[in-house]
């Protein structure tokens, strides 16, 4: 028996693309002209199907406090920065300038890291957290909330007070996630590398 797949149409393929399959079985042959939809379409009703519930878009099971923890830390850093950068000495353009510039990229990194602090928790807010942990955790919401909106005050203020802050909720966050994931022992691992960030 020989076969042979060929498409009738040129270009992309597409769902709707023909497709030309002859046989050859000893001196007979048969041409059949069918839609790649119309193989799925076949294939789906001999092949048996699963139904697979996720929790989020791809069910990929791989969610970790430790990014906010880096970008919470990063804020925190770049405030005591700030803090720490003195006045020009001199009044000179170069000087204003290089003053300027030690300034604004701190605040970029510090926007930026409060705005992916933000986005890693609410990943882990919406896509790790279901409904039978609000029962185990009663304060999750009000905990990511909280932790949300020190992202949104940190990106606009030079606040230590509200850096700490963001970094102490999402310990509060990564001490839940990990106790939720049935794995609390990580909570301690997950701290002694954070701590050190700087």
């Amino acid at each position: 028996m020989n076969v042979r797949m060929s498409e009738l149409r040129n270009g992309a393929s597409s769902p709707h693309s023909v497709i030309q399959i002859s046989f050859k079985i000893q001196n007979w042959k048969l041409k059949i002209n069918i839609t790649s939809m119309q193989i799925v379409k076949y294939l789906s009703e001999i092949m048996p199907t699963i139904t697979a519930d996720a929790h989020c878009d791809i069910p990929c099971g791989v969610y970790d406090p430790t990014p906010a923890k880096i970008a919470a830390k990063t804020v925190a850093r770049m405030v005591q920065q700030l803090d720490e950068i003195q006045p020009p000495q001199s009044t000179d353009s170069h000087s204003i300038a290089n003053h300027a510039n030690m300034i604004s990229r701190r605040i970029a990194v510090k926007e930026q890291h409060a705005e992916l602090c933000k986005k890693e928790l609410l990943i882990l807010w919406t896509d790790f957290f279901k409904s039978e942990h609000l029962e185990q955790f009663p304060n999750l919401h009000v905990l990511f909330w909280d932790a949300v909106k020190l992202c949104s005050k940190n990106k606009q203020e030079v606040n230590a007070d509200a850096a700490q802050k963001l970094v102490e909720a999402v310990d509060g966050i990564a001490k839940i996630f990990y106790e939720a994931k049935k794995v609390p022992e990580r909570y301690e691992a997950y701290q002694a590398i954070t701590d050190k960030l700087y």
